[in-house]
C-alpha cells in the first residue's frame, strides 16, 4: 500500500472511531479528546497491564475496583504486595500483580509520582515492555509510537495480505503499523486498531462489510482475509502432574502456604504441594489424608494435572500456618486454588464427616 492510501485509510479510521469508540472505564473518547479532557497516565498504565493475555470483559471490575481502592499511583505504590496480589487474584499470569507494584513504586521513587512521557522513559520502569511502553506513550501522551497487540498484528495482516506464518512475520506487521501510524492523533488510531481488531476485523468471520477500510484491505482484495494472519501449528502442551494438601483443624483453620516469589502463581498464597513436577513431596502435616479428587489446570505452556489430598488434622505443620476460618477467604485465591478447595469440600463428608 503506498503511502498516500496509508494515510487515507488512517484517515477513514479515525472518522469511524470518533463514531464508533467503545466505552471502557479507563478511556477518555474522541468526544471528550476534543473538548480537552486528558488521559491519566495511571489508569491508562494500569488498564495496559490488566489486558494483557486477558479480556476487557474481565478486566472492566477488576480495573474499576483497583482505582475505587487505589486512585492514584503513589496510593498503589504505598499499598502492601498481600493486599494488591489478593485483589488481583482471578486475573492470572501473576507476575503481572508483581511488577504492576514494582513499576509502581519506582514512579514513585524515581519521577515523583508522575510517568516518563516517552518510549524510552517508560521502556526503563520495572516490567513495562515495548507493547506497553507503546501503548502508553500513545494513548496517554499522543506520542507517535507504534502500538502492536494481536488486534492489530491481524488487522495488518490482513489489509497488507500478509500470508507469512506468524510469529515469524511479527517484525514484518510492526513495520507495515508504523506506516499506518500517523503523527497526529496516534493514541486515538492506536485505540481505534485495536477496536477495530475486537469488534470487526475478529479472528472468525470478519464483518468485512461493514468495515471502514474495507476500499484499503489488500487481503478482502484476494479473498483470504478471513485466513489471515496465517499461524503454525502449535505443539501439543506437556502435562505435568502433583499433589495438593488440604488440611483442616477442628477449629475451622485452613493451612495456607504463600508460594515462592518468583514463578507460577509467585507470591500467592494457596495450599502446599509437592512442586508439581512429578517428582513427589512429603506432606506438610501429619494427617490421615484422603484422596478426594482431581483436577487439571492449564497454563500458558502446560497442563497440570493435580490429586487432590485433604485431611482434618490437630498437628503443628511443617509447612504453611493455619489460617482462621473467619480470615479465609477462597475467592482471594488463584483460580487453581479455588478449583482445588471446590474439588475438596465437594466430597468433605468422605474425608472429614462434616466442615467444622
Amino acid at each position: 500500500m503506498r503511502e498516500e492510501l496509508c494515510e487515507a485509510a488512517g484517515v477513514q479510521l479515525l472518522r469511524w472511531y470518533d463514531a464508533q469508540a467503545r466505552v471502557m472505564p479507563w478511556r477518555v473518547g474522541p468526544e471528550d479528546r476534543r473538548l480537552g479532557v486528558l488521559p491519566d497516565p495511571y489508569h491508562v498504565w494500569l488498564s495496559e497491564v490488566m489486558l494483557q493475555q486477558t479480556t476487557v470483559a474481565a478486566v472492566r471490575d477488576y480495573f474499576r475496583r483497583f482505582v475505587a481502592r487505589w486512585p492514584t499511583v503513589v496510593d498503589l505504590a504505598a499499598a502492601e504486595d498481600s493486599v494488591v496480589m489478593g485483589e488481583w487474584a482471578g486475573l492470572g499470569y501473576y507476575a503481572r500483580a508483581r511488577n504492576l507494584l514494582a513499576c509502581a513504586r519506582a514512579v514513585v521513587r524515581d519521577h515523583g509520582g508522575r510517568f516518563p512521557d516517552t518510549v524510552e522513559g517508560l521502556r526503563a520502569l520495572p516490567g513495562v515492555g515495548p507493547y506497553t511502553a507503546a501503548a502508553v506513550a500513545a494513548i496517554a501522551f499522543d506520542r507517535p509510537a507504534v502500538v502492536v497487540d494481536g488486534n492489530v498484528e491481524r488487522v495488518c495482516a490482513r489489509l497488507f495480505a500478509v500470508e507469512a506464518e506468524m510469529p515469524g512475520a511479527k517484525s514484518d506487521l510492526v513495520r507495515l503499523a508504523r506506516l499506518l501510524t500517523p503523527k497526529a492523533r496516534p493514541g486515538d488510531h492506536a485505540q481505534a486498531m485495536m477496536d477495530l481488531g475486537a469488534t470487526i476485523c475478529s479472528p472468525r468471520k470478519p464483518a468485512c462489510g461493514i468495515c471502514p477500510v474495507l476500499g484499503f484491505c489488500a487481503g478482502r482484495a484476494a479473498g483470504i482475509a478471513a485466513d489471515l494472519p496465517r499461524k503454525a501449528a502449535k505443539p501439543a502442551k506437556p502435562v505435568r502432574t502433583g499433589v495438593v494438601w488440604v488440611a483442616v483443624r477442628g477449629d475451622g483453620a485452613v493451612l495456607l502456604e504463600d508460594r515462592p516469589p518468583r514463578g507460577l502463581l509467585g507470591g500467592m498464597p494457596g495450599f502446599p504441594g509437592d512442586g508439581w513436577d512429578g517428582a513427589g513431596g512429603e506432606a506438610p502435616i501429619s494427617a490421615d489424608w484422603h484422596e478426594v479428587g482431581s483436577l487439571r489446570h492449564t497454563f500458558t505452556h502446560f497442563h497440570l494435572d493435580l490429586s487432590v489430598r485433604a485431611a482434618l488434622t490437630e498437628a503443628e505443620p511443617q509447612r504453611g500456618a493455619f489460617v482462621p476460618r473467619a480470615g479465609f477467604q477462597p475467592a482471594a485465591l488463584p483460580t487453581l486454588m479455588r478449583k482445588v478447595w471446590d474439588t475438596a469440600t465437594a466430597r468433605a463428608v468422605e474425608w472429614g464427616g462434616h466442615w467444622p
